[in-house]
């Protein structure tokens, strides 16, 4: 069964800098998109970021204003998304997510979830 594997969340004060990561498993298509959501506490889950198949497209939301990066290592089958400059208000659950296909399309293209890894930064 395909897995995801969500790394590296942790608390950090407002500033600082994070680097998650996400594993996928052998049975993960390396030739799928991959995204990054987040989930606040009483909120809904938002987008976050997404990197195409080859890693030559990525797209942000708007709130990350060129804080956040997201890379993959086809090889190692792991996507990251680095972190700078975080604010009390990214705070949440981070989960990466395979889209069904080579480019993300929206949240309802994706196959499957990570379980997620908590992010928590202190003003």
């Amino acid at each position: 069964q395909a897995q995801l594997v969500e790394s590296g969340g942790g608390l950090v004060q407002a500033g600082g800098s994070l680097s998650l990561s996400c594993a996928a498993s052998k049975r993960t298509s390396s030739n799928n998109a991959v995204a990054w959501f987040r989930q606040a506490p009483g909120k809904e889950r938002e987008f976050v970021s997404a990197i195409s198949w080859s890693g030559c497209s990525t797209t942000y939301a708007e709130f990350v204003e060129g804080r956040f990066a997201i890379s993959r290592d086809r090889a190692a089958s792991t996507v990251y998304l680095q972190m700078n400059n975080l604010k009390p208000e990214d705070t949440g659950v981070y989960y990466c997510a395979a889209a069904r296909g080579p480019y993300y399309s929206g949240s309802g293209g994706i196959s499957y979830w990570g379980k997620g890894t908590l992010v928590t930064v202190s003003s």
